[in-house]
C-alpha cells in the first residue's frame, strides 16, 4: 500500500507559500512617517525606499479602480448598519443580497491615533501599501471589499493589544483582528479601513500542563506548530482545519476539521480564553478547571464571535493523547449517495472512527492531477480508526463488511506511518489540488451541515445540480458529522461564471436549511453567509446578538460589517 502514496512536488503549492506575507514583512525595515507628496488624502508613506511610482503604480491603479482609497464620511455607528445597496435596493450582506464586494466608507485616519500606535507598537507597525493590500484581500476567499486597512499593527503582548484597542475606541476607528489568513468567508476584510491587528507575533506557548492534558497559548500560534511542540510529550491538539490556521482564528470562527467526528469542534476543546474588549478591558472567561457552573459561559460566547466582540489574546486548550495505533482505509462507490449511506451506517453501528471523509470523483481527479497519483476516479470514502492495534484492526474489518453491503469496492488500508501521512496530506490539500486542475480559476468554497441522517439527501440533491453546471465543481464532506463542502471553480473576469457559482452556493445552502441544517458548519459567517442567518435563526435571535454587541462594543469598532446582517435593527 505504501507505494500508493509516494511523495511528489506540487508546483501549485506556490500559491500557498507565496501567500505567507510574514516572510515579505521581515524583508523590510518598517518606518511610519507621513508622506507629504501623496496625491490622495491617505497620507501614509511606504516603508520602502524605492521609487514611489514604481512601487505603487500597479497596486494603486487596481485599488483606485475599486475605490479602495476613496475617503468618505466615517461609517454609521448606529446599530442598524448603513451599507450601500445593490441595484435591487437590497443592502450588501443583507437578506436577499447577491453582492460579494463589501462596500463601506472610510474617513481620513487621525494623525493623533497614528502617533499613539507608533508609541505603543514602536517599529511593529506598517503603512506599506502592498502589506495593507495583502491583509485586506483574503488569500483563500473570493469575497472582496472596496477598502483596505489604513494601518497594520503587530502587537507583541496582551497589554499592547489592550492599549491599541482602547486608543482605537477613543477615536472610533474600526479594528479587524487578523490570524493565519486562511478564512474563507471574508472575516478579515476591512470595508471601513481602520486598524488591522495582526496577531502573528504573539505565538508563545505560555504553559503546558502534561498531567492535566491542557496547554495555554497565545493566539498567533498555528495548530500545526503547536502539535510539533506537543509531540515529544505524547500529546496533540485534535482539531485540524486548513494548513496555516492559527489558534486565535480557529476560536474566532468556531472551526473544526476532519477529526471533529471524534473530538468535537473548537467549542468543545477550549477551556478558557482571555479577551480584550472594545474599551480595552482584559477579561478572563473561565478558570482552568475542566468543568464549571460559575456564571455565564463567556468562553462559548466569544468562540465563534469572529472578532465582533473582542480580540482573543490567550487560549487554554484541552489536549489528547497521541493514539497508540491507527489504520487508514479507503474505498470506492458508484455514487456519492452510496458513499454517504456507508458513512451514516458506520456511525449508526457505534464504531468510534476518528475520521470519515467523502470525496467525489471530480475531487479525486484533481488529487491525481496535482500529485501524479492513480486513485480510481469515483466517489471515495476515507476512514481512520484509532486505539490499540487489535481494536483498530477489528473496526477496520467491521467497516469493510459494511462497505461490501452498500455497493462499495476496492477497500484498501494502510498501517505504515508514511503511507498514512501521505494519504491525509493529499486530503488536507484538496483545495490546492483543484487549482492544479483549473490553474486560471478562482474558488468559491462553501460549507453547510445537516443532521447526519439527512446527509445523503443533501449530497444527492447538490451533486445533481453541481454536475449539471458548466462550471467545474468538487464535493468534499466530513461525512461522519454531516458537514458538506463544495469547491466551485470560476473565472473571476466573467460575471456570468461568478453568478453561476453564487447560484450553486445559494442552492446548496437553501437545500441544507430545508433539511434542518445550517448555512455553515465550520467556515463561519463573515460577510459571505450573513444573508442566510435570518432564515436559519430568525430575526429574534439576530436582535439578541445585536443587543449583546451593542453593550460590549457601543462604538461598533470591533470588526464591523461581519456576522450580524446589516438589516437587523434594535
Amino acid at each position: 500500500m505504501s507505494n500508493f502514496f509516494s511523495s511528489s512536488s506540487w508546483l501549485w503549492l506556490s500559491r500557498f507559500r507565496s501567500s505567507k506575507y510574514l516572510l515579505h514583512r521581515t524583508l523590510h525595515t518598517i518606518t511610519a512617517t507621513p508622506r507629504n507628496t501623496a496625491p490622495t488624502s491617505n497620507l501614509f508613506n511606504s516603508h520602502r525606499s524605492t521609487n514611489p511610482w514604481t512601487t505603487w503604480s500597479i497596486p494603486l491603479a487596481l485599488a483606485l479602480s475599486a475605490g479602495s482609497l476613496s475617503l468618505q464620511p466615517h461609517y454609521d455607528n448606529s446599530f442598524s448598519d448603513s451599507f450601500d445597496s445593490d441595484n435591487s435596493g437590497v443592502r450588501i450582506g443583507g437578506k436577499g443580497s447577491t453582492q460579494y464586494v463589501v462596500k463601506g466608507s472610510q474617513k481620513e485616519f487621525p494623525q493623533e491615533l497614528l502617533q499613539e500606535l507608533k508609541i505603543i507598537c514602536e517599529d511593529n507597525i506598517s503603512l506599506d501599501y502592498d502589506e495593507r493590500y495583502m491583509h485586506g484581500k483574503p488569500q483563500y476567499s473570493f469575497h472582496q471589499a472596496v477598502n483596505i486597512p489604513d494601518v497594520i499593527v503587530y502587537p507583541r503582548s496582551e497589554e499592547e493589544v489592550s492599549k491599541i484597542v482602547k486608543s482605537c475606541n477613543n477615536h472610533k476607528i474600526p479594528i479587524v483582528p487578523y490570524g493565519g489568513a486562511t478564512s474563507i468567508e471574508g472575516h478579515t476584510l476591512s470595508p471601513h479601513g481602520g486598524v488591522c491587528i495582526d496577531m502573528s507575533s504573539m505565538k508563545r506557548v505560555k504553559a503546558l500542563h502534561v498531567n492535566d492534558m491542557d496547554v495555554v497559548v497565545e493566539p498567533g500560534i498555528g495548530w500545526m506548530e503547536l502539535n510539533e511542540y506537543l509531540e515529544p510529550y505524547g500529546l496533540f491538539f485534535p482539531l485540524d482545519p486548513g494548513p496555516g490556521a492559527s489558534i486565535g482564528g480557529m476560536c474566532a470562527t468556531r472551526c473544526s476539521g476532519s477529526l471533529a467526528v471524534r473530538y468535537g469542534t473548537m467549542r468543545d476543546n477550549v477551556i478558557s480564553l482571555k479577551v480584550v474588549l472594545a474599551n480595552g478591558d482584559i477579561v478572563k472567561t473561565a478558570s482552568r478547571a475542566r468543568k464549571s457552573a460559575a456564571g455565564y459561559d463567556l468562553t462559548r460566547l466569544m468562540i465563534g464571535s469572529e472578532g465582533t466582540l473582542g480580540v482573543i489574546t490567550e487560549v487554554t486548550l484541552r489536549l489528547q493523547k497521541i493514539p497508540q495505533f491507527s489504520v487508514v482505509a479507503m474505498c470506492n462507490f458508484p455514487s456519492v449517495k452510496d458513499a454517504a449511506d456507508v458513512a451514516i451506517a458506520t456511525m449508526m453501528c457505534g464504531i468510534q472512527v476518528s475520521r470519515v471523509e467523502l470525496l467525489d470523483e471530480v475531487q479525486v481527479k484533481a488529487i491525481n492531477i496535482a500529485n501524479g497519483k492513480n486513485f480510481p476516479e469515483s466517489p471515495t470514502l476515507m476512514f481512520e480508526f484509532i486505539g490499540t492495534e487489535a481494536y483498530a484492526r477489528e473496526q477496520t474489518q467491521i467497516v469493510r463488511k459494511i462497505v461490501s453491503e452498500h455497493n462499495g469496492s476496492d477497500f484498501v488500508f494502510a498501517e505504515e506511518p508514511e503511507a498514512k501521512k501521505e494519504l491525509w496530506k493529499v486530503r488536507k490539500e484538496a483545495l490546492w489540488a483543484c487549482f492544479a486542475m483549473e490553474p486560471n480559476k478562482e474558488a468559491m468554497t462553501s460549507d453547510v451541515c445537516v443532521p447526519l441522517s439527512r446527509l445523503a439527501d443533501l449530497i444527492s440533491k447538490s451533486k445533481k445540480e453541481l454536475d449539471a453546471s458548466p462550471l467545474v465543481c468538487t464535493v468534499i464532506a466530513h461525512a461522519g458529522d454531516g458537514n458538506f463542502h463544495t469547491v466551485i471553480l470560476f473565472d473571476p473576469t466573467k460575471e456570468e461564471e461568478r453568478q453561476e457559482a453564487e447560484r450553486l452556493n445559494n442552492f446548496m445552502v437553501h437545500a441544507a436549511l430545508l433539511l434542518e441544517g445550517t448555512c455553515t458548519g465550520e467556515h463561519g459567517v463573515g460577510t459571505g453567509k450573513m444573508k442566510y442567518l435570518e432564515k436559519e435563526l430568525g430575526v429574534e435571535a439576530l436582535r439578541t446578538m445585536k443587543k449583546i454587541k451593542s453593550v460590549l462594543d457601543p462604538n461598533n469598532i470591533m470588526n464591523p460589517g461581519k456576522l450580524i446582517p446589516p438589516h437587523v435593527c434594535l
